[in-house]
């Protein structure tokens, strides 16, 4: 499919043409080169470029607002608009119903380690905590300690091995009157597979357990309605959804306020300082209050006067719509190469139950070798297992080696994918000239036999 055929349908828009040019233009670093050779970027699940506003931002708060929080003069009250501006764009990014309820952290695992820890405080010796074989080990080594330090039982959640997801009946097998919390992913980061968290939570929470969600994978992607989820704690990093390196936590209310706070004496027990150790990365914040401003200006180019929320939730709309039929030309091509398995959803009925991260195999070259070919020619994706060991080793997989993951982001254009999948058939040519060979070869020792 040429580019200028890829013309989607937008809500209330008849047809349309995605404005990936105008888009790309926001981003710097696209312009980069390496040499004479240009860079694709395909590292997205690891953590996405950033746009113009971002940096422009982090620049402007040293200029004119560089001050710690809680002075009379201008650059620190300046400093608290930058820190209070941020969380409530945060807030309206997440779906929260205010700022109380997020808390920004240095990472999703930092947080995670966190809060483990302050909900350790509430589970003893035979309560039971429920992590999944589906989790980045962010969310899996935080709960593992925490149950070791507090003599508690960890079950273990798999997924379904056809349908790339966590089922509520595999939930239904490990839940009872003991469980206390469940800690699941929204979206998978080495699959892309997206979990039914809302059908999840309600059965964790009927059974009385508090449920921990990571989005970190889903944030960049797709449209977070937190508070209706069901669930109590909900994590992203701003990193991965073209803002800057920070963790951000989504928490109830009411739960932050019972939870307990390890912190210094001279912190109030307000929301959510009590959770906020030490000075905040202010101008880091400040970023991230211009990386949602980003989002908004994807929303206005698909329509305009609605209130900030509805903006984001426009941009998410047509970023869906493209980020998908981009997965579903990088899933096509990737079908057609000899020896290649996708390790993921790869059914075109089924691609909206995925996020655009792809991650394959391939029968004999090692996924290493094509990652490092790949980023000879100027085309930068991962290998290995990805943080995500559990999938790995439910997958029978070598750990190190793990799986080649590509994954798309809002800026990528067909023109990449192409020049992706030519590279890897070529690539991939000598390999796959050897499966063929052996496939041949086991098929004469069976007619034989």
């Amino acid at each position: 499919m040429p580019a200028e055929e890829l013309i989607l349908p937008w809500k209330g828009a008849g047809m349309k043409e995605f404005p990936v040019d105008s888009i790309r233009a926001q981003f710097p670093s696209l312009g980069v080169t390496d040499g004479e050779r240009t860079r694709t970027y395909l590292d997205n699940p690891a953590g996405t470029q950033v746009p113009q506003r971002v940096s422009d931002a982090i620049a402007r708060f040293f200029k004119t607002s560089n001050a710690n929080l809680g002075g009379y003069f201008s650059t620190s009250i300046a400093a608290g608009d930058v820190m209070f501006s941020a969380l409530r764009a945060l807030a309206v990014f997440v779906g929260a119903s205010s700022e109380r309820e997020i808390v920004v952290g240095p990472s999703m695992t930092s947080l995670t380690y966190t809060f483990s820890r302050s909900l350790g405080r509430m589970f003893g010796r035979g309560d039971e905590l429920i992590v999944t074989r589906m989790d980045h080990d962010g969310n899996i080594s935080p709960w593992l300690a925490m149950a070791q330090e507090r003599g508690a039982v960890v079950r273990w959640l798999p997924f379904d091995q056809d349908t790339w997801r966590i089922e509520p009946e595999a939930l239904d097998a490990v839940l009872s009157d003991r469980t206390r919390l469940l800690a699941l992913n929204y979206a998978s980061n080495l699959t892309g597979s997206i979990n039914d968290v809302r059908a999840l939570s309600a059965k964790a929470r009927q059974a009385g357990a508090l449920v921990y969600v990571d989005a970190v994978q889903y944030a960049p992607h797709r449209l977070i309605d937190a508070p209706s989820l069901g669930c109590d704690f909900l994590t992203c990093s701003a990193y991965k959804f073209y803002g800057p390196h920070l963790g951000v936590l989504w928490g109830r209310e009411d739960v932050l306020h019972e939870l307990y706070a390890y912190k210094v004496r001279p912190l109030t027990d307000t929301l959510p300082e009590r959770f906020e150790v030490g000075t905040p990365q202010l101008e880091l914040l400040a970023a991230a209050t211009a990386t949602i401003e980003h989002f908004e200006w994807i929303g206005n180019l698909f329509g305009s006067g609605a209130d900030r929320r509805a903006r984001i939730a426009m941009a998410f709309d047509a970023l869906c719509a493209w980020e998908s039929e981009l997965a579903r030309r990088l899933i096509d091509g990737l079908t057609a190469l000899p020896g290649v398995t996708i390790r993921g959803i790869s059914d075109a009925a089924q691609l909206h139950l995925r996020v655009p991260t792809v991650s394959f195999t391939h029968s004999s070259c090692p996924s290493a070798e094509i990652a490092r070919r790949l980023a000879g020619l100027g085309i930068f994706v991962w290998s290995g297992h990805n943080y995500a060991l559990e999938i790995a080793r439910s997958l029978a997989l070598d750990e190190e080696d793990g799986v080649v993951r590509i994954g798309l982001a809002q800026y990528n254009t067909p023109q990449e994918i192409d020049k992706t999948i030519s590279a890897l058939s070529a690539l991939l040519a000598p390999h796959s000239e050897h499966h063929a060979v052996s496939a041949r070869q086991a098929e004469g020792s069976l007619s034989t036999n």
